[in-house]
């Protein structure tokens, strides 16, 4: 996929493909001195990592205000939303220092004011109260439930769009031995096998 490819894919305006752009000179550039992505994927950048990400836009409800993107590493999928849906707080979080800075120059370099980088694990977060919570490529769904329950417990109408593998089915088995929830998966427009699954009505079983 060609930038433009990209762009007219997801109907972006001037301006905030312009953003994404300097988004992603600057992860090339950052590539160098740290492992943001795999070395494989960089040629296919806009495919793998910046259009795997936009494809979840469509399946995030209107209502949505805040977003929470957990382990974000180099910013896929929240950065991107971030970028794309400027309406929507949303916080990056990432452990790694590192990853975390590049987080903060993105953000401050592409004027998005809607976003916030939280430097610390997943476990420590306060305070925040998300309508929707992101991951990719993070951990397992029992997991990412897991981090997930207690913004669930304040929030029951919480949403979560988290982008699967292969693996998807065997993994949502998994995760009902211990929670109960709704899900839906829709096919990746990415990967072949890949599925986004929309997860709500999250409880501990």
């Amino acid at each position: 996929m060609q930038p433009e490819d990209f762009q007219q894919q997801f109907d972006v305006s001037h301006e905030t493909f312009a953003k994404l752009q300097a988004y992603h000179a600057l992860l090339l550039k950052w590539q160098a001195a740290i492992n943001l992505i795999s070395p494989k994927t960089i040629q296919e950048s806009w495919q793998r990592h910046f259009a795997d990400s936009a494809q979840i836009l469509p399946y995030i409800s209107e209502s949505i205000k805040t977003l929470v993107d957990l382990g974000s590493g180099a910013g896929f999928p929240g950065l991107v939303i971030g970028i794309m849906r400027p309406d929507i707080e949303v916080h990056l979080i990432e452990s790694d220092e590192r990853k975390a800075q590049f987080l903060r120059t993105v953000s401050r370099e592409t004027g998005a004011e809607n976003v916030t980088v939280e430097n610390a694990r997943i476990e420590e977060i306060e305070g925040l109260k998300p309508d929707l919570i992101t991951a990719r490529a993070l951990s397992d769904l029992p997991t990412l439930l897991r981090y997930a329950e207690i913004w669930a417990t304040d929030n029951p109408a919480l949403e979560m769009l988290f982008l699967k593998g292969q693996s998807y089915a065997e993994e949502i088995a998994d995760a009902q031995k211990h929670f109960g929830f709704d899900v839906k998966d829709y096919p990746s427009q990415t990967a072949d096998e890949g599925r986004i699954l929309f997860i709500n009505g999250l409880k501990a079983r």
